[in-house]
């Protein structure tokens, strides 16, 4: 006769952990930050630190599980834990909610889509998920790209990643069925370093349409972007300007909280919000472990471009104030300087409408700072060109009113610049080195400005080019109406290869 095996004790050890793992796998399927910190634990060996934008974003992408936002765009500070919450855990818990969600997962590069979707795999494929939802991973699941899970014995649900530029076959996100069946997950769908060049971002538009129009299994699959503010014309101002199908709503969070932003949160979240730390204006940081004042302070200081989009979410236009006159320092006596180099850029034609060759001579300040000691200017033909080059480079060479070395003189390695280069290394007697210019011209300036806004680019208070080189700097615009900018080329060099690339190495000479 078998012995029949006796009931648990409800007080069990076994009971109790059955009971926890019950309550565990509810939780999780019911909030979305519970899930988050369990698996954060898990994975990380510490605690997930949370604050309260953490609960706005969890809250929001219940509302989009639960059907109740259709699509929606999140910007928010670098550094908030947006991928941590809306790509990595979503597609982890929206699999354990329905093993049949489909995802398709977007970024600006393979790389970092294929790491969001491996990280997701492995909370998966981790012994607390499969305790509470058993779902295996298909055999044929060998790439990060896409793999799929195994429910009832079935293939069902999955993940295709992908950058937002690539090729996407044979997969739409979502399925013809209702209630939650995925959804498409656009995490920082612009480069940073993109996000002043005009064709990459009409680029990354263009594919944003495409992708929505032609990758949603069905029309109902939601659509979640989660990004910071990098312009006007980036993919969220692109779907707030209407140019992208179907329903959208907005979440913002800036990283300088203010009482006016403060009176529109609602009541839960404002009472998450601890009193910190305010500046003059009354405004404090969304996270002060995180992001303190007065870093955030220091930094718009130095950047307002960078500060106001990809901090405040609030993208400053490109106008023609995009380098401002008062920014230069102003010297009438040089401090001591460490070296000098000659830079140049040369025009491609001399005719009346098309820009200048300049040479100017940048020297790097023992205080850290660059200066601007001199500069020519004017239409050359080559042999002249030539000419002009070595006479410029003769005056500071041979002048005593600096003990610092002129080390080099570098010229832009295109057209006529690229002639002038071959001539003077034939003449033997100028180290030159040719620069080459990978990025657009606005691109290049928005990398350097905040150089000249932190008071570490100088020019000469009274030279007779100096107003002339003010006024062509401060002319410059975004859309290239500007009249003239071979002055700046020059600029953007001396800067980048003094004080950019190298800053740290003369500081510690």
């Amino acid at each position: 006769m078998t012995q029949q095996s006796k009931p648990q004790s409800p007080n069990s050890k076994a009971s109790i952990e059955a009971a926890k793992a019950r309550l565990t796998k509810d939780w999780c399927e019911q909030d979305h930050l519970f899930f988050t910190q369990y698996f954060f634990k898990h994975r990380q060996g510490i605690k997930f630190r949370v604050n309260w934008h953490h609960r706005l974003i969890c809250d929001t992408v219940q509302r989009v599980i639960e059907g109740e936002l259709k699509n929606v765009v999140i910007n928010v500070p670098p550094g908030s834990s947006k991928t941590e919450l809306v790509a990595i855990n979503l597609i982890a818990r929206g699999l354990a909610i329905n093993p049949r969600a489909r995802f398709l997962h977007i970024s600006y590069s393979d790389d970092l889509a294929l790491l969001n979707s491996e990280t997701a795999r492995e909370i998966v494929q981790s012994e607390e998920f499969q305790e509470l939802w058993p779902l295996a991973i298909a055999d044929d699941a060998k790439s990060k790209k896409r793999w799929n899970v195994i429910h009832d014995g079935k293939k069902a649900g999955g993940v295709y990643a992908v950058s937002l530029g690539g090729q996407i076959t044979g997969f739409r996100a979502g399925h013809m069925a209702e209630g939650w069946q995925g959804a498409i997950i656009i995490d920082d769908p612009l480069k940073v370093e993109d996000a002043y060049s005009k064709t990459a971002r009409a680029k990354a538009n263009r594919k944003l349409i495409s992708t929505v129009k032609s990758r949603k299994a069905n029309p109902d699959t939601p659509i979640i972007v989660i990004m910071q503010r990098l312009a006007e014309e980036d993919p969220t101002g692109f779907i707030k300007a209407g140019k992208v199908p179907g329903e959208w709503d907005f979440i913002n969070i800036p990283a300088m909280i203010d009482d006016e932003y403060l009176e529109g949160l609602p009541d839960k979240y404002r009472e998450l919000i601890e009193e910190s730390e305010r500046d003059e204006q009354g405004r404090f940081s969304y996270w002060p472990y995180k992001e303190p004042l007065a870093d955030l302070l220091e930094l718009e200081s130095k950047d307002r471009y960078v500060f106001s989009g990809q901090y405040q979410q609030r993208p400053s236009p490109l106008g023609g104030d995009i380098i401002q006159g008062a920014y230069f320092g102003r010297y009438t006596v040089l401090p001591p300087l460490r070296f000098r180099k000659v830079f140049a850029d040369t025009a491609q034609k001399t005719a009346e409408r098309n820009d200048f060759s300049v040479f100017e001579c940048w020297g790097l300040g023992e205080d850290g700072r660059i200066y601007l000691l001199d500069l020519i200017r004017g239409k050359w033909p080559a042999p002249e060109l030539k000419r002009r080059a070595i006479a410029f480079w003769n005056k500071h060479k041979d002048t005593g009113d600096f003990d610092s070395p002129l080390r080099q003189m570098l010229v832009e390695d295109k057209s006529s610049g690229t002639g002038l280069i071959q001539d003077i290394e034939a003449a033997g007697s100028i180290p030159v080195k040719g620069v080459q210019r990978t990025t657009d011209k606005l691109t290049r300036v928005m990398d350097v400005v905040s150089y000249i806004e932190s008071g570490l680019v100088w020019i000469p208070e009274a030279a007779p080019w100096t107003n002339d080189f003010v006024s062509e700097c401060e002319a410059f615009t975004a859309d290239d109406t500007h009249a003239h900018d071979d002055q700046i080329d020059p600029m953007v060099d001396a800067i980048n290869d003094m004080l950019a690339k190298k800053r740290s190495i003369y500081d510690n000479l």
